[in-house]
């Protein structure tokens, strides 16, 4: 369960497996400060989500990197999306995004954290955390359509 958190975080699965392997190192060395107010599994997937969020501060600043036109966007409904799309297939696409974006895009649709949160956690300001999680939000529809052009493509080939 912690390593789909991770892959989440990480360009790759190797990245996640460093994440993972960082995460319960943590957690084991820490395990004592556990004081049992609310679940375990909650309190090891914050320990792990700190780990990927520390992996990326050590390794850049997180800034707008992707110039993209949302006028050529079309909008799909979430349901639609995820009975044509596979799991894995939706997670290698927010793999895919550049770092800044796939962290502010996790922290806000996985782990329900608001821009205000966010900004201080990275040291962004709130509006490059809300600009940030709307271009990511673009990049994965334009993505997703794609996806979707494919298979038509493949459907209607065969």
């Amino acid at each position: 369960m912690m390593f789909a958190v991770c892959l989440r975080y990480a360009k790759n699965k190797e990245e996640a497996e460093e994440i993972l392997q960082e995460g319960f190192m943590k957690v084991f060395t820490f395990l004592h400060q556990f004081n049992f107010e609310g679940s375990f599994e909650g309190w090891i997937r914050k320990i792990m989500v700190n780990c990927a969020l520390q992996k990326y501060r050590s390794k850049t600043r997180l800034h707008a990197v992707v110039d993209i036109d949302t006028n050529q966007l079309e909008i799909a409904g979430t349901e639609n999306i995820i009975a044509q799309i596979g799991t894995k297939e939706l997670l290698n696409m927010i793999q895919q995004l550049p770092p800044g974006y796939r962290m502010i895009f996790n922290l806000y649709v996985f782990e329900g954290m608001k821009h205000r949160e966010i900004a201080e956690l990275l040291g962004i300001s709130e509006g490059t955390s809300k600009s940030n999680l709307s271009d990511a939000r673009a990049i994965l529809q334009k993505a997703v359509n794609n996806s979707l052009q494919v298979a038509k493509k493949n459907i209607n080939y065969l």
